[in-house]
């Protein structure tokens, strides 16, 4: 293929994919199926890859990710993110509406209505139509530049096109986890013994703050914009904006409402204070803003707030009921969560019949006992939570609760390690739930992918005998498989192929299906880019361990128990002779040239036609090295935009060469 015409290709398949995008995220239409959809990415992204000149920055390719940000750069907004006064009662909201009179007097004025969803705020610039800059919101004033993270939100315009449009513009957001994407993440996290997510808001907020934009992809976060400022352009209300904005191709809740009088703030208020659980995403209450632009001026705003909109907050939903007793689950890691069974109770649009307690910290804060009555709230709206006792109502007598000494599935002495509240069950090959809920972590999707077994046919293989580990899923024959109940022959040929299909699972996959300790998807990739295979990690010290980009001390300190137990070395061998992969497959590259032979690089900065890595390596691809800070070492500061000043100013002082992307690719020319 010639430039020409790779050219041309990336283009229509850009045009393609971003007219797709549009179809199913602003009106909810599939035109083709996901795997059509990705199949289209993959051929994009591979062009792009060949063809790097034409990696546009509003390529829909950047939705995947891929760049690592070490540090976030601070930068300043335009115009400052103020926050909203909060209330949480009617007689508020009519002192506000008196207010607003005051300041308006003889003047009409209106409201609009808009739920105020529970996520994280953003600010995005846009220049000639291009997405710039995406920040949180800090302190008002300034914010964590998060651009690379923003971009793979499928739902944000990289580029907007329309007639009129002014050259730089910013809109305003809230980024958020849809309930479905949260609850299954802690689904995952379950899977891989690591501690649950407490509400989405928590979860959007650490997500767009991760280093690695590509995992930032996979939490598949979305956002709402509610706002819109530039200089010079003529919005009479706030819901012209509004329009405008959706005109635009932004994504724009379409729960807002005009309401001409308080009366009416109310009946909006009202309608959604149940009807907001049915959405997709968490909500904590409305906000209500004056419509006039000219009239949001003559309020104006105090130095933190301003006086032409407020917040009202719903109080969080809760209930009582009687907690009637406590059972006690074992994970697969071995750790023990105690579990209230409740008197069913209708709780934010859902019946409540259980609530976590965490561990035996938790029970002895509360002292809740048997027969109590006990308040129940759902944290972030998504996980029932125990907040408190009605001691008035206790029974006479009532004993404390006493947390099991022995493992209730095994009888093993239940261990508690120093510095943590959760009890283990060290019993790893003996206790029934552990070994069968290894099984079903290293068989699910993200791992092995043997979609043929599922929970109940791990039971039935360890109650027969058949498997006691991980290692003898490989050793299953057609008569042993047959032989179980309800399995005819083609369920047992299915279980088979899965199986063997399973021993072309790549590495990093199989590393996170063995089921350490805190090693979830995004370690275990990581851990096998950088050890490239099983054998090496094992032989990693604790230095090593933690010398990789993402690991700490916890994680460091479980690989090591790990593979210092001589059972998972047994193990481990015995899945090598079944023949699944334990190193990485790692393709040749040859490098380019060594026109950059002996000159050493900083990179820092957005780039346009590629991430950040993918320059370092085209660094090191002509012989290059790459730094990561300024020192008099140093030859060139390669930067790119929105690059923090205190890199430049030490370069600068240095006498350091600064070059731009361009500057960058003449010498690679």
């Amino acid at each position: 293929m010639t430039a020409e015409e790779a050219k041309k290709a990336i283009e229509q398949l850009s045009e393609k994919i971003t007219y797709y995008n549009h179809k199913y995220y602003q009106e909810s239409i599939s035109e083709i199926s996901d795997y059509e959809f990705d199949q289209l990415l993959e051929k994009l992204i591979k062009l792009e890859e060949q063809f790097p000149e034409y990696r546009y920055p509003d390529s829909p390719s950047q939705r995947v990710g891929g760049t690592i940000t070490k540090e976030f750069e601070t930068v300043y907004h335009t115009y400052p993110m103020l926050s909203l006064s909060n209330t949480y009662s009617e007689e508020d909201l009519t002192e506000f509406d008196q207010r607003v009179a005051k300041a308006l007097p003889d003047q009409e004025y209106e409201y609009l209505c808009e739920l105020k969803f529970d996520g994280v705020a953003i600010s995005l610039r846009y220049e000639n139509g291009l997405l710039n800059l995406a920040a949180t919101r800090g302190d008002g004033v300034r914010g964590d530049d998060i651009t690379a993270n923003a971009r793979t939100i499928r739902s944000l315009p990289l580029r907007v096109k329309a007639d009129n449009l002014p050259s730089t513009f910013e809109v305003r957001g809230e980024a958020f986890m849809p309930r479905l994407v949260f609850d299954e993440l802690n689904r995952e996290r379950k899977a891989a013994g690591e501690a649950l997510l407490a509400n989405p808001r928590n979860t959007t907020s650490g997500t767009l703050k991760m280093q690695d934009s590509s995992q930032v992809a996979q939490r598949k976060l979305d956002c709402y914009i509610y706002s819109l400022a530039s200089e010079g352009m003529n919005i009479q209300t706030h819901e012209g904006a509004i329009k405008l904005l959706e005109r635009w191709g932004f994504q724009v809740s379409p729960t807002y409402q005009k309401c001409r009088t308080l009366e009416e703030v109310f009946a909006y208020i009202n309608t959604w204070e149940e009807k907001r659980l049915t959405l997709p995403l968490d909500t904590d209450g409305i906000v209500i803003k004056v419509n006039s632009t000219q009239q949001q001026k003559i309020l104006g705003s105090t130095a933190k707030s301003p006086r032409w909109a407020i917040a009202y907050k719903y109080k969080t939903q809760s209930a009582s009921t009687i907690l009637h007793n406590i059972t006690y689950q074992v994970g697969r890691t071995g750790a023990v969560t105690p579990v209230a069974n409740l008197e069913p109770v209708l709780l934010a649009g859902t019946v409540v019949k259980r609530a976590s307690l965490h561990n035996a910290n938790e029970i002895a804060r509360l002292d809740v006992r048997f027969e109590d009555t006990v308040f129940v709230e759902k944290g972030g709206e998504i996980i029932p939570k125990i907040t408190g006792v009605d001691v008035s109502k206790r029974l006479p007598l009532s004993p404390p609760v006493q947390f099991p000494t022995h493992c209730p599935e095994c009888n093993t002495a239940l261990v508690r390690r120093e510095g943590e509240a959760v009890h283990f069950c060290p019993n790893q090959q003996g206790c029934p739930p552990q070994i069968k809920g290894r099984i079903e972590h290293f068989i699910q999707r993200n791992a092995m992918n043997i979609d043929s077994i599922g929970k109940e046919t791990v039971a039935q293989l360890y109650e027969n005998g058949l498997v006691k580990n991980v290692a003898d899923l490989y050793q299953l024959s057609y008569d042993k498989i047959f032989a179980l109940e309800g399995f005819k022959e083609q369920a047992t040929r299915n279980v088979l192929e899965g199986v063997e299909t399973s021993k072309q699972i790549p590495f990093n996959r199989v590393l996170f299906a063995l089921g350490i300790r805190y090693v979830g998807r995004s370690v275990a990739e990581k851990l096998a880019d950088h050890f490239k295979n099983i054998d090496a990690l094992a032989e990693a010290t604790h230095e090593e361990l933690i010398e990789v980009p993402e690991i700490g001390e916890r994680i460091a300190q479980s690989v090591l128990e790990f593979f210092a137990d001589p059972a998972n070395h047994q193990l481990i061998n015995e899945l090598k002779e079944a023949g699944l992969q334990f190193s990485l497959q790692i393709p040749e590259q040859t490098p380019e040239n060594q026109i950059l032979s002996g000159k050493a690089f900083v990179v820092s900065g957005v780039f346009e036609q590629f991430s950040r890595e993918e320059i370092k390596d085209k660094i090191k691809m002509h012989g290059g090295k790459v730094l990561s800070s300024v020192s008099g070492k140093l030859d060139y500061l390669l930067a790119g935009t929105n690059m923090g000043p205190a890199k430049r100013k030490k370069a600068e002082s240095l006498g350091v060469e600064i070059i731009s992307e361009q500057d960058f690719l003449a010498m690679i020319a």
